[in-house]
């Protein structure tokens, strides 16, 4: 499947730094939005979300200290690590160093499972590393 075949593809990667300061900073890398075919709340969506994650199969928190939701997801079934932020009625998935489609993708699809009724456009930002 190529890029334009399959929506979760994934064209390029964050490249992690390690500041002197401490932490994790993430360069470049790919953003897939999830936007509801009608304007639904930040709330409305985040509920969705996390009942996307109690479910069966994520390890996940919101452990950071942001005006909005940023949740670190891990998908126990493939293995996969992302981020998930909701913010200006849209979900954001947010691929890190070593995520896969597969991870994003049944993500996706138990959200729609969730949200009957919703369509979702999905789209993709691209940056290259060294890009701001």
């Amino acid at each position: 499947m190529t890029v334009e075949d399959d929506p979760f593809a994934i064209p390029s990667r964050p490249k992690r730094r390690y500041p002197r300061g401490g932490g994790v900073e993430y360069e470049g890398g790919t953003t897939f939005s999830l936007a509801p075919d009608s304007e639904r709340e930040d709330a409305w969506l985040r509920g969705v979300v996390e009942g996307v994650l109690d479910g069966e199969g994520y390890t996940y928190g919101d452990w950071f200290d942001l005006p909005m939701p940023l949740y670190l997801v891990h998908d126990e079934g493939t293995g996969d690590v992302f981020r998930i932020s909701v913010r200006d009625g849209t979900i954001r998935l947010h691929v890190l160093p070593a995520t896969e489609s597969g991870g994003l993708r049944q993500f996706f699809d138990r959200l729609q499972d969730s949200a009957d009724g919703v369509e979702w456009d999905v789209s993709r930002r691209v940056e290259s590393a060294g890009e701001g």
